[in-house]
């Protein structure tokens, strides 16, 4: 039989099996709408019983429809080919492998979970250690249609006569597929030494570390996934976060763990990890330097020590007939003696009052030793701290202090001056105190973690006290609401006791962003990905040092090194690694491209008067050029304007990123605008630009005015 011949028979085989597993998926669905449905007719039943039964009745109605709506979002997930892989052993029944376990009316299996151990063959099987596996097939889906299937033999001496091998290079055909605004999961290509990062021990600390295109960030959260099946019971309540370097770059990646049916995890970038904050722009490499410092906490200290801008200078009250005052040294010595206690100001009012209290109760046993009346000073004290006028100076000389109010007084160069004093050059609080001193809620994404620092510093404001109608309706919600995730404890604000952590383009984040999720992973394992050579971050030293406290007393620490760049052609990534061979990286530092194209990059010479046509050119012939997404890179300064010369562009496949945006991304095309401005924007240019230049899957256009970026 010609070979035309038995791939299609082998795909039609391989059609009946997933026609099968979809007809089961459709009872299973069903079924969970079965159980949804009788849990709320459960619930009908209970409001007509009494009180104890009808409890008993809610609770097993809540459950009964938590669990039918896990299923339900489990199966409803947005899976691209259910079914993707099969292994045929030698002395076993053969293995269908995909994103999702099912088992027939019988319990036998239709499908394996690619997470559980039976399914661990299908990535970590090879010629040399075949694990009893004689054909491997990669089953390749659109939707509920098998399109194509790729086999490799394992154990050659074992092939039936009557099994056919078909195809070749699964691997090598994913990777050229088009591109889409979304990164897809890897589970049917994942290769065995990724598949060893996946299955790695939970606890401690897993760093990831490889060079652009080594699927570092695929990696990581299909080992989310992993982690959360095999250890659902100790990390799934707790919850998981994941961290990345922007919106941009999480909106990219938001598919990934769905597809594979986890839902619940935290996706957030660096400029929203603290609770209600969303921000994108970002600094002046020379600025966030700053901003980023551990010196930062120093100033903080301070600045939250200082006397708030409004607050009064002196305080005067009458006391049987005297006047008791206490002027600006004393209320500044009475300040530092309520700080120097060590409470945040936020719980410290208690003390802030009982110290003028003590000050004026001094007050007026001097007038009592002049001659004025005798008082006991015990009654002082209470007297006066039942006065209205007392209380009314105290919360505008203590008030409730806010993150946002307390970094907004550092735009004030005086009082900026006052908390940087032997920490910050002259240079340093000029830059900061013109930053700060914007409007509103216009913070930058270095401008987060300081936030987030002085949120702790100052301590939570006061409760406000919820009332009974308020918590009546929360529960209502709760129980009558479809999400599961609504159905657990909801979490507090500025929650810090995820069990699993993932931060990408760890190479990036200051010290101080190290301290802000540091304090959400104080009872958390960690996953860290990351490539020394991308980083855009100037000290190193200090930045590893934030990142070992935020980690805490966690022994365990295992590191594993991807060396395959499987996103870059050989051609764009050899001129890539030229830019930063020998002055940001060392050979060994690089990953290997394993992909050729026969296409080079292409670089363009232009200048100021003609840039936009150029630009606009360049973009047309890659959208006609490849099918995927194409992407313009351009320093940050410059997005605007280009995004502007490209309005006209109606492609929803063609984006604009900043060079700092674009870390993670990846395009089928990509026009490069004025490489060097991306080196002269950054502390640590060349590694930007080379971010930056490893991009693109299949074409690369550069356009320059100067060659000084080679």
């Amino acid at each position: 039989m010609s070979e035309p011949r038995v791939r299609r028979a082998e795909i039609a085989i391989e059609q009946s099996h997933v026609d099968r597993v979809y007809r089961r998926l459709g009872e299973l669905r069903s079924q969970a709408e079965d159980m949804r449905a009788k849990g709320y007719e459960i619930g009908h039943g209970a409001q007509r019983e009494a009180v104890f039964e009808q409890a008993s009745m809610l609770f097993e109605r809540d459950m009964m429809v938590f669990h039918a709506n896990q299923t339900l979002q489990s199966l409803d997930a947005e899976y691209e080919g259910l079914v993707f892989g099969r292994l045929d052993h030698a002395a076993a029944e053969p293995v269908y492998v995909g994103r999702l376990g099912i088992r027939d009316s019988d319990f036998e299996n239709l499908v394996t979970d690619w997470r559980a151990p039976a399914a661990a063959a299908f990535y970590q099987a090879t010629a040399e250690a075949p694990m009893d596996v004689v054909r491997r097939r990669v089953i390749r889906c659109s939707g509920q249609q098998v399109l194509d299937v790729d086999d490799d033999v394992l154990m050659p001496e074992s092939v039936p006569d009557d099994m056919p091998v078909v195809g070749e290079g699964a691997l090598m055909a994913a990777l050229g597929r088009a591109r889409g605004e979304r990164m897809r999961d890897i589970v049917a290509t994942i290769q065995k030494e990724q598949d060893e990062v996946i299955r790695a021990p939970w606890r401690g600390v897993t760093e990831i570390t490889g060079g652009p295109g080594t699927g570092k960030t695929a990696v990581a959260l299909h080992r989310a996934a992993y982690l959360l099946y095999r250890y659902r019971r100790q990390l799934g309540g707790a919850g998981v976060l994941v961290v990345g370097p922007s919106g941009v770059f999480t909106s990219y990646i938001s598919r990934v763990l769905p597809s594979m049916g986890e839902t619940n995890v935290e996706l957030r970038a660096l400029g929203e990890v603290l609770d209600g904050m969303e921000a994108t722009r970002h600094d002046p490499a020379p600025l966030a330097s700053v901003k980023g410092s551990l010196r930062m906490r120093k100033v903080l200290l301070k600045a939250v020590r200082d006397t708030p801008p409004d607050a009064p200078t002196e305080l005067r009250i009458v006391y049987k007939g005297e006047v008791l005052k206490l002027g600006t040294k004393e209320l500044d010595k009475a300040r530092k003696k309520v700080h120097s206690a060590g409470g945040p100001p936020n719980r410290s009012r208690v003390r802030a009052a009982e110290t003028l209290l003590g000050l004026l109760a001094d007050k007026a046993e001097q007038n009592a030793a002049s001659g004025g009346p005798q008082l006991d000073r015990a009654d002082v004290i209470q007297d006066l701290g039942e006065r209205i006028d007392f209380h009314r100076f105290l919360v505008t000389w203590w008030p409730v202090l806010y993150p946002a109010q307390v970094l907004r007084w550092l735009g004030d160069d005086d009082r900026l001056a006052r908390a940087a004093k032997n920490v910050l050059t002259s240079d340093e609080v000029g830059l900061l105190a013109e930053s700060l001193r914007g409007d509103g809620d216009e913070w930058t994404v270095a401008d987060v973690a300081l936030l987030d620092e002085v949120r702790v510093l100052i301590g939570p404001p006061p409760k406000r006290r919820k009332r009974a109608q308020d918590i009546e309706l929360d529960a209502e919600q709760t129980r009558d609401s479809d999400d599961p995730a609504r159905l657990r404890t909801s979490r507090p604000a500025h929650y810090d006791e995820y069990s699993h952590i993932v931060v990408d383009e760890s190479q990036d984040l200051s010290p101080m962003q190290w301290r802000m999720l540091g304090r959400r992973g104080g009872h958390a394992s960690w996953t860290i990905v990351g490539d020394p050579v991308q980083s855009s971050w100037p000290d190193p030293v200090e930045a590893e040092q934030a990142r070992t406290q935020a980690f805490g007393a966690k022994t365990k620490h295992r590191r594993y090194t991807l060396r395959t760049n499987y996103r870059n052609s050989a051609e764009i990534f050899d001129l890539a690694a030229r830019v930063v061979a020998g002055r940001a990286a060392d050979d060994e530092d690089l990953p290997n491209a394993v992909r050729t194209t026969g296409l080079e990059p292409e670089v363009r010479t232009t200048d100021a008067a003609c840039r936009e046509t150029a630009v606009h050119a360049a973009v047309k012939e890659l959208l006609d050029a490849v099918d995927g997404t194409v992407g313009v890179i351009c320093a940050m300064d410059r997005v605007p304007e280009v995004e502007r010369w490209l309005a006209g562009q109606s492609e929803d496949r063609l984006k604009v990123v900043g060079s700092l945006d674009s870390k993670g991304l990846e395009y089928d095309a990509v026009a490069l605008v004025e490489p060097t401005e991306l080196i002269t924007e950054s502390l640590t240019g060349r590694r930007v630009l080379y971010v930056a230049l490893t991009r693109a899957t299949q074409q690369l256009t550069i356009l320059a005015s100067d060659d000084d970026w080679r």
